[in-house]
C-alpha cells in the first residue's frame, strides 16, 4: 500500500528581531539599537495517512501565494513521487518564478526521510558529514556597528577566532546620496590587509552597486586582495549574463552569479555562456532539494563548484551529498545583534554564530528526513492568523 497526502497546512508566523531596523530606502535589514523589526515565515506541513508529517519553516509570501494554487493538486497523490510532483507543478507555475515549489519539495523529502527512517543526505547520497562554514554579514550600517571599513577588519578578525576560515562583506546600501564605492574599496582592503592570508574572503553587494564601472571598480580591489569571489555586484539585479561575463573578463577574482534567477535551465545557460565561475543554488529558492540537486549536478559537469545560498538544515543535506561545494553560508551575522535565523528548532539544532565548531565547521543532521525537531509551541503562539488548510 502507497502512502497518500491528506492534508497539507501552511501556517503564517512572525518572530522578533532585536536591535534590528531598516536602511533608508527600507530593502536591507541593519544594526540598529533599540529598534525591533518582525520577519515572518511560513510552517508547512503534509500529512499522510502513514502518520508521518513532512514538514519545512521557512519561505515567503510569493511562494505561499504559488503553493496556494497548486497545493489542491497534491492531496490524494503519493507523496513519494516527488520528481512526477516536480515536473507538473513546474509546468503549471511555467508563467511565475516557481519559488512556491521549494518549500513543498523540502516538505517532501523530510517526510521521504522519516518513511525510509534516513537522513535526506542519505538518500541522495553522503559524500561528507561536517561542513566548513564562511561568516556572512549584515550589511554595512550607520549606527555604530558595521559602520566603517575598520569595523568590518575588527569582525572578521573576531570570526577568525572563532574558527571560521571564510568571510563575506554585505556593504552599505540605501544611501540617500551617491553610493559611496570609495568606502566600499577601503572596506576590502582593511578586510584584507587584517585577514586575508588567514581566510577565504567574499563580497556581495547585493545588487547595490549603481554602474557597472562601479562594479569593476570594487572587483579590481577584491584582485588586490585576493578575494575568493564577487557576488551579484550591480544594478543588474544579479541576471545579465551579458554583463557578467563582461565583468568577469576583466577581473581576476572568480564570479558568483545565479542566486537571482530562477530553476535549472536558467542556471544552465549562465554556465553555458560563462558568466559565473562559481553557481548559486538554494533549495528554497530553487525549487526544492529537488531542482538544487539538479542545479550541483549541472555546474558538477561543466566542472565548476556550485555554493548554496543562506544557512538552514535542507542547505545542510544539499551540501552534504555535493562533491563541488566549498561553503556553508551563516548568514546574516553581527558583532552587535542576532543571527536572523527564526527561534523554531527544538534540540541540538542551530544557525547562530555560536554554532560553528573550533575547526570552523558544522554538523550534518543525522535524524530522519531533515533532522531537526520544530517548535511547534512557538510557531502557533507567534502566528499572525493566515492559516490554510488544504485537503
Amino acid at each position: 500500500m502507497t502512502p497518500t497526502i491528506t492534508k497539507i497546512e501552511s501556517t503564517e508566523f512572525e518572530y522578533p528581531l532585536e536591535d534590528v531596523g531598516m536602511d533608508n530606502h527600507g530593502f536591507n535589514i541593519v544594526y540598529d539599537p533599540g529598534e525591533t523589526t518582525y520577519r515572518k515565515l511560513f510552517a508547512l506541513q503534509i500529512h499522510t495517512d502513514e502518520g508521518i508529517t513532512g514538514e519545512y519553516v521557512g519561505g515567503n509570501s510569493p511562494g505561499a501565494a504559488q503553493i496556494n494554487m497548486f497545493a489542491d493538486y497534491l492531496v490524494g497523490k503519493n507523496p513519494l513521487e516527488r520528481e512526477k510532483h516536480w515536473s507538473e507543478i513546474k509546468r503549471a507555475l511555467r508563467k511565475y518564478d516557481r519559488m512556491g515549489m521549494g518549500p513543498i519539495d523540502i516538505a517532501l523529502w523530510d517526510f521521504a526521510g522519516k518513511y525510509y527512517d534516513a537522513p535526506i543526505h542519505e538518500l541522495l547520497g553522503t559524500y561528507r558529514e561536517r561542513i566548513p562554514a564562511y561568516a556572512s554579514t549584515y550589511h554595512g550600517d550607520e549606527n555604530g556597528g558595521l559602520d566603517s571599513p575598520e569595523a568590518f577588519a575588527d569582525f572578521a578578525e573576531e570570526c577568525l577566532e572563532r574558527g571560521f576560515s571564510g568571510f563575506k562583506i554585505h556593504g552599505w546600501g540605501g544611501s540617500e546620496g551617491p553610493h559611496d564605492i570609495d568606502r566600499e574599496v577601503d572596506a576590502v582592503h582593511a578586510v584584507g590587509e587584517r585577514v586575508g592570508d588567514e581566510m577565504d574572503l567574499m563580497h556581495d553587494p547585493a545588487c547595490e552597486l549603481e554602474t557597472w564601472a562601479d562594479a569593476l571598480k570594487l572587483g579590481k580591489a577584491c584582485d588586490e586582495e585576493g578575494f575568493f569571489w564577487y557576488e551579484d555586484p550591480y544594478r543588474d539585479g544579479g541576471i545579465s549574463q551579458h554583463g557578467h561575463k563582461q565583468l568577469g573578463e576583466h577581473l581576476e577574482t572568480p564570479i558568483l552569479q545565479t542566486e537571482h534567477v530562477r530553476g535549472l535551465e536558467p542556471h544552465t545557460d549562465f554556465i553555458a555562456n560563462g558568466a559565473t565561475d562559481f553557481v548559486r543554488a538554494d533549495p528554497e529558492y530553487d525549487a526544492g532539494i529537488t531542482g538544487a540537486m539538479k542545479i550541483a549536478s549541472v555546474a558538477e559537469g561543466f566542472g565548476l563548484d556550485v555554493e548554496f545560498h543562506a544557512p538552514g538544515p535542507a542547505q545542510r543535506h544539499c551540501i552534504a551529498a555535493t562533491r563541488n561545494a566549498n561553503y556553508y553560508e551563516m548568514a546574516l551575522v553581527h558583532p552587535d545583534c542576532q543571527n536572523t535565523m527564526p527561534p523554531v528548532y527544538e534540540g541540538g539544532y542551530s544557525d547562530l554564530i555560536e554554532a560553528v565548531d573550533d575547526d570552523g565547521t558544522v554538523p550534518v543532521p543525522d535524524g530522519p528526513g531533515l533532522g531537526v525537531e520544530y517548535d511547534w509551541d512557538y510557531i502557533e503562539d507567534n502566528a499572525t492568523g493566515s492559516v490554510h488548510t488544504y485537503e
